[in-house]
């Protein structure tokens, strides 16, 4: 890494960290479920405009995007972190602070790394305006659960081929994602007609069928060539335990890095479920969402993902950490679009009410984001 650009880096870092520790207890507290991100992205709007970072909107999928200086022609670089958090709240998230960590549903994933964005884009605007014209700052929704990647699906059509390369900030240090783990995701819905416990012992069990179902689509095997998982998330069902079930339905998905894989992992569900229906079994399929998976490695790519790792070592020291996830980066991975996803901050116990971060490492995760921007020349020429 250029040793000028890693020195502003890490002065800006530390200059602006309790600025953004203020900054991160404010949007903390402030809900934002998928879908429902509404309050969050007024309030990323505002900041956004009031500090330098002139221009900014909501779009109709409630993504905040900042052109900077966008002349409406030149080739883009998007740097993202989402605005959903994957709590259903609409109340305001308590935050609490001890032993230097800071503990709030969605603390870390994604509030920090949307926190060491925004501050680095400013910063950015500040030392580097010819770079800056060439960015799109995006505070983006729906990335959690069943958001679908709607925010970066609705940002891509609108953006279209001008974007060149795509950066999202998620997860954690020294994390380095360059590779899309796609998903395929249903409800599965089984009714039978029901009856007494024992009087009409015998007719079919809309639970028994379902439980029978999931543990012939455990029993399918994965294709090989490819990382594959499966996961029954939920299962309701039934009414009392002296009546035969006439309803049940499980959440169920697949994962892989290859899109051929989830194809055929799909058409193997679809024959499972056609040999389970019958005149007294009904089963419906209903569709909760695709991740696309990566379309395959590019030259462009490899040279993006080692200036990302460059920066990470040089910022933290340490050998960063390369693994596929799923993440907003999906959406270009799997259009042939470079794109990395990189931690900001450093924490644990995400997806939980105990989440928590490091708040000094909100330091390094500051320097990883500026530093990446910084180093933006070097893939241009």
């Amino acid at each position: 890494m250029n040793q000028q650009h890693l020195a502003l880096a890490q002065d800006v870092a530390v200059r602006c960290h309790e600025e953004a520790l203020d900054l991160l207890r404010t949007l903390a507290r402030i809900p934002a479920p998928s879908h429902h991100e509404e309050r969050r992205a007024r309030f990323v709007r505002d900041w956004m405009s009031a500090n330098a970072l002139e221009g900014a909107y909501i779009d109709e999928a409630t993504n905040v995007i900042c052109p900077v200086c966008d002349d409406g022609t030149c080739d883009l670089t998007v740097f993202a972190a989402h605005l959903d958090v994957v709590f259903p709240d609409t109340d305001e998230l308590p935050l609490s602070e001890h032993d230097g960590r800071l503990f709030a549903p969605g603390v870390g994933d994604d509030t920090a790394n949307l926190v060491a964005l925004l501050i680095a884009a400013r910063e950015l605007r500040k030392l580097d305006p010819a770079a800056a014209s060439r960015m799109l700052v995006v505070a983006n929704s729906c990335e959690e659960g069943l958001g679908n990647l709607k925010g970066t699906r609705q940002l891509f059509a609108t953006y279209g081929s001008r974007i060149k390369r795509f950066y999202s900030f998620d997860l954690y240090l020294p994390g380095c994602v360059d590779e899309a783990v796609g998903s395929y995701r249903w409800r599965i819905h089984v009714k039978t007609q029901g009856g007494h416990s024992f009087k009409d012992y015998g007719l079919p069990n809309a639970v028994e069928r379902l439980c029978a179902l999931i543990g012939e689509l455990y029993a399918l095997p994965f294709p090989e060539g490819a990382l594959c998982t499966r996961n029954v998330g939920t299962i309701t069902g039934g009414s009392t335990i002296n009546a035969i079930a006439s309803q049940a339905e499980a959440t169920f998905e697949f994962r892989s890095t290859s899109d051929e894989a989830l194809r055929e992992l799909a058409a193997g569900l679809a024959r499972v479920i056609e040999r389970h229906r019958s005149d007294t079994v009904d089963i419906e399929l209903e569709s909760l969402g695709e991740r696309p998976a990566s379309s395959g490695q590019s030259e462009q790519l490899r040279r993006m993902t080692e200036v990302s790792l460059d920066v990470i070592r040089s910022v933290t020291g340490e050998e960063p950490v390369c693994a596929p996830a799923s993440t907003d980066a999906n959406i270009p991975l799997s259009q042939g679009i470079a794109a990395n996803t990189l931690g900001a901050i450093r924490g644990g116990l995400l997806h939980t009410r105990d989440e928590w971060v490091d708040a000094q490492s909100l330091k390094e995760g500051i320097a990883v984001a500026l530093g990446i921007m910084l180093e933006q020349g070097t893939l241009d020429s």
